[in-house]
């Protein structure tokens, strides 16, 4: 059984960090999301992966390379454009073969790994087999509606009238049935091949299509409020640990990891959090849920709930929360201004200004 890892999305969402940087790359817990999909497939069984890239492709290839670091063997496979999922598996037909084959979104989390969902694809071989959980807008995404039976009747992408909470989770499982599916598509309104017509095809043809409903944690890490909160959950299981330099001034509260080279110093670090390796923090603030990456720098400042990625520097700011701060990103205090507020209020307002 192979893997085919999607990894080439361009992350509108996530602007401006995805201006400059690969969406799959950016880190939870200090870790590119990418890589936590890569060992959920080698725990799985999985060793052979073609990974579909696009523009990002040298930083794809720089951080993952063979493979062989996460004990697998990796293909690229270049997408010249993104023109939706059911196009990944056409372009990655040869190397594919006539295998099974997992097809994974790479900016997707699944908490606790995907193995018993491969080891139940595995021992009834359906033609295709999708994983399902509910959602509060059901129109973000592809949308299952199950018959009463619980079998998959009908599937959409997008739908503006969703006829279920049903989302398809960034995760399928197909064998090489699929790919006669996928040849006979063409582009949907949103000009791209989209795998629910692909699945949807299957079942008019009277294909076994499977359905399971996931009930633990899956995020699809598409914007900044869903990265950090995969950050949360991924930093609930943190490990404490101190392998930096911490001063007798600094106090560490809960479940905090002190990375090898970083420097902690008169601070108050509030767990779950962890100081990424030669990083620097001196009289500050760094609340629960807070990943700072490698060789940052945090002087009087408070933050939390946040992810800082490698190079950042904070000084003199309170407070930062809820916020995602790119690679050598600089945020000082700025000169203090005269205050003015300039109002428009409507009739009977109530209005209160602090000093």
């Amino acid at each position: 059984m192979k893997a085919l890892v999607l990894a080439g999305g361009s992350g509108s969402r996530l602007r401006p960090i995805t201006h400059t940087f690969a969406k799959q790359l950016v880190p939870v817990a200090n870790k590119p999301i990418l890589f936590y999909g890569l060992e959920a497939l080698r725990d799985a069984g999985i060793t052979d992966v073609g990974m579909v890239v696009g523009d990002t492709a040298p930083m794809i290839e720089a951080a993952v390379g063979d493979g062989s670091g996460f004990g697998l063997n990796v293909t690229y496979i270049r997408q010249a454009q993104p023109l939706g999922l059911a196009h990944a598996v056409l372009i990655a037909r040869e190397y594919l073969g006539d295998d099974d084959f997992v097809m994974y979104l790479g900016d997707n989390f699944i908490i606790g790994g995907i193995t018993p969902l491969v080891e139940e694809f595995r021992a009834g071989r359906p033609d295709a087999q999708i994983m399902l959980t509910r959602v509060a807008d059901p129109r973000q995404f592809g949308v299952a509606e199950l018959d009463q039976t619980g079998e998959v009747a009908r599937l959409e992408e997008k739908p503006r009238q969703p006829k279920s909470d049903l989302a398809l989770v960034g995760v399928y499982m197909f064998t090489a049935g699929v790919h006669e599916a996928v040849r006979h598509l063409t582009p949907s309104w949103r000009g791209e091949l989209e795998i629910t017509e692909a699945i949807q095809r299957l079942i008019d043809d009277g294909r076994k299509v499977r359905s399971t409903v996931v009930t633990g944690y899956w995020k699809d890490t598409g914007n900044v409020t869903d990265m950090l909160e995969v950050n949360r959950m991924v930093l609930e299981s943190l490990e404490p640990r101190v392998q930096g330099t911490v001063d007798d001034a600094t106090e560490l509260i809960g479940r905090v990891a002190i990375e090898g080279g970083a420097e902690v110093r008169s601070s108050r670090i509030v767990g779950p959090a962890v100081i990424g390796e030669g990083t620097r923090v001196s009289g500050s603030y760094v609340g629960p849920f807070t990943s700072v990456a490698q060789e940052c720098a945090i002087t009087d400042s408070e933050i939390e709930y946040s992810i800082l990625l490698r190079g950042a520097s904070i000084s003199g700011v309170r407070r930062i929360e809820a916020s995602l701060i790119g690679h050598d990103v600089e945020v000082t205090r700025s000169p203090r201004v005269p205050e003015a507020h300039r109002l428009i209020l409507g009739d009977n307002s109530k209005v209160q200004i602090t000093p």
